[in-house]
């Protein structure tokens, strides 16, 4: 079974060797979308009985690692250096440095990576993140999906 929650928030960033006007700093409201698989519980009497998570721990979760963190935040690269000196000349400025540049794809791999390793598998109903999907827009988003392992045959060089 699948389920997904919705959260949005609100952050600036800058691409900052486009080659259009998203070098310049701007923002969004972004959304994002998580995705998980699991059985659905089956526990006579649990809290949450017919459920594969409880859509308010989906989201506490989702909040505590990563929405509130890059809430009415700047994400800039690490290697942007003119603008992350910028940011730190801001005092009390919320700035979030990442390895990579703050494209929808990096930014919706960054949270997956991040929500992965915070939605563990607390029922024994096989709770696993399967996709994170970012807006940047109504109209753009990238997809970040759990890819399945490789059974049984060795890795491309």
């Amino acid at each position: 079974m699948l389920i997904t929650r919705r959260l949005e928030f609100d952050a600036g960033h800058r691409i900052p060797n486009h080659a259009s006007q998203c070098r310049h700093l701007h923002g969004h409201r972004y959304a994002i979308e998580i995705t998980l698989s699991g059985d659905i519980i089956r526990t006579e009497g649990a809290s949450e009985q017919g459920m594969v998570m409880d859509f308010s721990d989906v989201k506490r979760i989702a909040k505590d690692v990563l929405v509130d963190r890059w809430d009415h935040a700047f994400l800039v690269y690490r290697g942007d250096a003119a603008v992350v000196d910028f940011l730190a000349s801001l005092p009390g400025h919320k700035t979030v440095v990442l390895p990579m540049v703050p494209t929808a794809e990096n930014l919706a791999d960054e949270a997956f990576r991040i929500l992965d390793a915070a939605y563990v598998d607390t029922y024994g109903n096989q709770l696993r993140l399967q996709r994170v999907r970012l807006y940047e827009t109504p109209n753009n988003w990238a997809d970040a999906v759990r890819q399945p392992p490789l059974a049984g045959r060795e890795p491309p060089c």
